[in-house]
């Protein structure tokens, strides 16, 4: 049992470190891309209201993404735009997003950062 606790946490750990200086990009998730018709409904609608410029529901809409973590291609900071994915049932913003980059690329997380997925149109 130990084994495997020490093993879920080293994954984990691996999982939620940046990458080192100097690292290639790699998609993030297994399927790494996903076709817009493919999103949740939900989904769907925000990147429709992103193209349209708004209005958006949430504050936060539209701001800043860091990219801290790295796991989006390496870009100047200002370069993505972050947006709130409704999740029903959820009664805070939840865990769905929406990344924009300024060139008209597109990405979808639906585990608040952890992996994304580039959305193809």
């Amino acid at each position: 049992m130990l084994r495997a606790l020490a093993s879920v946490a080293l994954a984990a750990f691996v999982a939620l470190a940046p990458a080192p200086a100097g690292a290639q990009f790699a998609p993030s998730s297994p399927a790494a891309e996903i076709a817009a018709k493919d999103l949740p409904r939900e989904a769907q609608e925000t990147l429709s209201r992103i193209k349209k410029g708004g209005p958006y529901p949430y504050a936060k809409d539209g701001a800043v993404f860091g990219n801290r973590e790295a796991r989006l291609p390496k870009q100047k900071r200002g370069y993505y735009r972050e947006y709130t994915v409704k999740t029903p049932g959820e009664r805070t913003r939840g865990a769905r997003r929406i990344v924009a980059g300024r060139e008209g690329d597109y990405w979808y997380t639906d585990d608040h950062y952890a992996t994304f997925r580039r959305i193809r149109e």
